[in-house]
Order: C-alpha cells, then structure tokens, then sequence
C-alpha cells in the first residue's frame, strides 16, 4: 500500500521518523507521497526524500497550500508581486527533480479568513505550471468546490490528480472524476456519522480511489485527540473493503496501482 498523502516532514514525526518507517515497511506501507505545503518548506522536503537506503521509499510533490498562502505575506492578488518574490520561478526549479511526483497541495479553501478570489491567483499559476510540466495536482478543495471545477474545467489539466481528502456527495465525486481527478480516502469514512461521503466512497468505481492518512492530521474513529500516522493506512483501507463489501486484497492491489499511475511511480 501507498498512503497518497502524509505531511511526513512535519515536526511531530521528528523524534520517531526512521523506527516510523521501518514500521511501516514491516505493515505493508511501502510507499509514501509527502505534500507541499508552503515555499519555504519545499527544500527541506526534497532533502528528506532524497535520502539513501530508506525502509520506505519516499516522493514528494511541490506547491503552496491555502492555509499558507493565507498566513503569507504576500499580496496574493498581485500576479506581479509574486513573480517579483520569485516564488513561481522557485516551485519551477523544484519541478525538476527526479523525486518531485506532482504539484500540490494546492487548491481553494473557503472557511478562511483570505477571500477565495484572493486564493486563486496562487492556485492558478500553479495549475498554468501542472500544464507545463505535465505533472498531476493534489488538490486541497474545502467548501469552494464550485470554485475548483470551475477552474479545472477552464484549465483543464492534462495529468489529471488526486482531490485530497474527499469529502461530499456521490454526484461531486463524480464530477472530479470525470475531469480526470481521482479521490483520496482517508479517515474521514472510518466515521459512521459520515453518511454522505461513506455513500460516495461506496458509489464511485474502485479504480477512482487512492488510500491515504493525511498524518499528522484527519485521524480516524477511535483515535480523536491523537496525532495521526501512516502506520493507520491499514485501518483506512480494511474500512473501505468494509464499505465496498470486497476482500481486503483486493483493495490494497487496485488503489496501489492507481497510485502508481496517477502519479508515475516505478
């Protein structure tokens, strides 16, 4: 199994990284996708998964989450002024690396503070970059799902990606799949109170469908109030055999193949 999406940089794993992931070798994670989440965090990030002889092997994405663009300094209405910070040029570099799988986490997010349509500036020219580069997105889409589809019909990007954490109806799974975006399961249907999206889940076909723990975050019934881990993807994918009534195998074989397509993994 691949868990599509784990913040493994974050400073809660610092302590316990490398005992983590021997680990998670020994309980069938043997893979796991870091995401990007602000400028100042992307080399640092590539310098961990760069690193030799790893138990599990590590990839990155790179790209400028929401919440960050938020607490930025930048004035994220001005396209000049980020080209001026060079941020656009930097994610571009990175681009370049071997270990970089895909742009993101990147996306829109309504609940904050930062209006929406000061968000999309940032997530537009990282959409321009997934075209360029032909690379897929992880995407972060939190109440301004209508804002994303809208972008990703205008954009329309290649490459397609994965919509992080999915959340909502059968008929929104739907749409993203249909614009080429696979769905990342996480802990969120481990929740019986979840009706919605544990019917969508149960609904959509099971080669749309990534595993993934968004650790340290999004922690699964049972485990409130504790930082989450990519030792729980076991946990996610036997919920999902659960609600899809197939054998556990078989879950783990069809999502690892569609993580490894969606992101062009060897």
């Amino acid at each position: 199994m691949i868990d599509s999406h784990c913040h493994f940089d974050f400073e809660v794993f610092d302590d316990g990284r490398s005992e983590t992931l021997q680990q998670c070798a020994a309980a069938g994670v043997d893979g796991v996708l870091i995401p990007g989440t602000h400028p100042g965090q992307w080399a640092s990030l590539l310098a961990l998964v760069a690193q030799p002889d790893l138990p599990c092997k590590l990839w990155a994405a790179v790209g400028w989450h929401p919440w960050w663009v938020a607490d930025s300094n930048a004035d994220v209405e001005r396209e000049d002024h980020l080209n001026e910070h060079g941020f656009k040029e930097r994610l571009a570099h990175h681009l370049g690396s071997s270990s970089v799988v895909a742009i993101g986490e990147c996306g829109l997010d309504g609940s904050l503070d930062t209006p929406v349509d000061k968000q999309l500036p940032v997530f537009e020219w990282q959409l321009q970059l997934a075209e360029a580069f032909n690379l897929p997105l992880i995407l972060h889409a939190h109440k301004a799902h209508n804002e994303v589809l809208q972008q990703l019909s205008r954009f329309k990007p290649a490459a397609g990606g994965v919509i992080h954490g999915f959340s909502g109806s059968l008929e929104l799974a739907q749409q993203y799949w249909r614009l080429g975006f696979y769905l990342g399961v996480g802990g969120t249907i481990t929740y019986e109170r979840a009706k919605k999206t544990r019917r969508a889940i149960a609904g959509m076909p099971l080669d749309s469908l990534l595993l993934e723990t968004d650790a340290p975050d999004m922690p699964l019934s049972g485990f409130q109030g504790q930082p989450n881990t990519p030792l729980r993807l076991p946990l996610v994918a036997q919920c999902l055999a659960d609600l899809k009534e197939l054998p556990l195998t078989e879950i783990q074989k069809q999502t690892d193949q569609n993580t490894r397509q969606i992101f062009a993994l060897s």
